[in-house]
């Protein structure tokens, strides 16, 4: 798994997820995401080249948006393929974080 980051002007950050989100990827980056989803105010993270989600990885973006929120910050998810995507539905992750399929409306929804 790999993570990569993009400040975006207003104070966002875009985290970029690339690869497999299950027990060795979300092990991988799980220090890191958190400690970025802690410490900003508006995070946008892009799941666009995430090819599997599995438990480990749902906890990942959960402990992140409680960190996020904690800090009076929000994170929502962007551009989810439709099988993560189904899996995030199916989980009911979808009523704590939002999932949006445009970076323009994902930008929206976390500025302060």
């Amino acid at each position: 798994m790999e993570l990569a980051t993009e400040e975006i002007e207003g104070g966002i950050t875009r985290i970029v997820l690339d690869g497999r989100l299950d027990i060795a990827g979300a092990g991988a980056i799980d220090l890191r995401f958190n400690t970025l989803a802690g410490s900003r105010r508006a995070v946008v993270v892009d799941l666009s080249r995430v090819s599997f989600l599995a438990s480990m990885g749902i906890r990942l973006l959960l402990t992140g948006a409680k960190a996020a929120n904690s800090k009076g910050g929000k994170m929502v998810l962007l551009g989810p393929d439709p099988a993560v995507e189904k899996v995030l539905k199916t989980a009911g992750i979808d009523t704590l974080i939002s999932i949006h399929h445009d970076a323009a409306g994902a930008i929206a929804a976390v500025k302060p």
